[in-house]
């Protein structure tokens, strides 16, 4: 299991931090891609704000001292941290711990998503909004399910018109057949997906090159008059 150093100062002894719990990403190809699809959305969500943080599939520790005391959200914002390459989350040195999570929810995480996790996020990270999803409608019913923390509780965020309102994202979130899409209602359009955003960058780089092909014509019209 690969480890990272840190030094714990109030005893003066070093702590060997796992970087990675053993367990795969994700349980299929379906359930990974979902994952990084939202993590890089998001990312390009928050791209111009530095103390907006996303991450997903990274070790979370909350217990200062205590290597057992972790989680590994599939998807996670923190707000109020700078962002910068991690190795894990320490809650402690942050001073924050998760504020929103989302959580691919398949087969053999459904009960730790709707239970262990449930209760982690809810009473002692405290996380503000915590969203599942199961994109193949086989173990979480209804499928797409979010809460936000209302005096240590978690109240279910209701469905409107087939959308679920995140205040910490200032986004909507949507299933769409396999995806779990975001959209922006202040420009009322979905954010991008990155294969989206790459169609639209091969889209821009052949409409320039069209107008590139269309100056130099009317450059050789103009000398050869």
């Amino acid at each position: 299991m690969a480890t990272a150093l840190l030094r714990k100062r109030d005893s003066g002894k070093q702590i060997e931090y796992p970087t990675s719990d053993g367990k795969p990403m994700a349980e299929t190809d379906l359930h990974r891609n979902v994952m990084i699809a939202l993590i890089k959305v998001l990312e390009t969500w928050f791209a111009k704000k530095p103390m907006v943080y996303v991450s997903g599939n990274m070790l979370v520790f909350y217990v200062r001292g205590d290597k057992r005391k972790h989680v590994s959200p599939d998807v996670f914002v923190v707000a109020g941290v700078p962002k910068h390459i991690r190795d894990y989350f320490l809650c402690w040195e942050e001073g924050k711990s998760p504020t929103l999570v989302i959580e691919v929810t398949s087969k053999t995480t459904k009960k730790e998503d709707l239970d262990k996790k449930w209760h982690l996020y809810r009473d002692v990270l405290k996380v503000k909004e915590y969203f599942l999803f199961d994109p193949r409608s086989e173990y979480l019913k209804p499928r797409f399910q979010g809460f936000r923390l209302r005096k240590g509780e978690y109240v279910p965020i209701p469905m409107i018109d087939g959308r679920m309102v995140s205040k910490v994202l200032g986004l909507h979130l949507e299933p769409d057949g396999y995806d779990l899409r975001l959209y922006d209602p202040e420009s009322g359009q979905w954010l991008p997906t990155p294969e989206e955003r790459v169609e639209q960058l091969e889209r821009e780089v052949e409409r320039l090159r069209q107008e590139t092909r269309r100056l130099n014509g009317d450059l050789e019209q103009q000398e050869n008059a």
